[in-house]
């Protein structure tokens, strides 16, 4: 039997979490003429993102994003970028170094939408790159050594998740 000082504590836990998660996805859904922005303007249209706009730029996978879709996207913060040893950004950008940026970027990628529900249960997910990426939903969510922030965030073309850093493909 659950304790009611904890029954308490969980719900306002997912009370601060709903609340959170609404007004962030609301902020970040603006619509152009009452249709939701795709993944790439969604992004773009959110500072916390910069870094893996210009990445996504960067590899040329600006177009592939904008499509039909739908796909799930793990979506490293700036924060995330900065914990990458000094250089390894700004390496990365470089065109001689474009395939290895195009293999980190897919790898955060998940053909069709997967909703944070649907992930319950699962233990890996396919990736765009052709890996697969290990999914712990034991406590909290986890891709690989990333922490899922926020969740669910609806675009024309899929789904965006936040993480907590960037996941590279072994």
């Amino acid at each position: 039997m659950i304790s009611a000082k904890v029954l308490s504590s969980v719900k306002s836990t997912l009370l601060a979490t709903a609340c959170a998660l609404m007004f962030g996805v609301f902020s970040v859904q603006a619509d152009h003429h009452g249709m939701k922005k795709n993944i790439v303007e969604i992004a773009a249209s959110n500072p916390d993102f910069s870094t893996l706009v210009a990445a996504v730029e960067a590899a040329g996978l600006v177009e592939t994003l904008q499509g039909k879709g739908p796909f799930t996207v793990f979506a490293p913060t700036n924060e995330a970028f900065a914990k990458l040893p000094a250089g390894t950004v700004e390496s990365l950008l470089m065109p001689e170094n474009k395939d290895k940026l195009i293999s980190i970027l897919t790898y955060h990628v998940v053909p069709g939408k997967v909703m944070a529900a649907d992930v319950i249960g699962m233990t890996e997910a396919p990736t765009v790159q052709g890996s697969m990426i290990k999914v712990d939903a034991s406590n909290g969510v986890k891709v690989d050594n990333a922490n899922v922030v926020a969740t669910d965030i609806i675009a024309s073309n899929g789904v965006i998740h936040v993480i907590d850093n960037v996941i590279i493909p072994q």
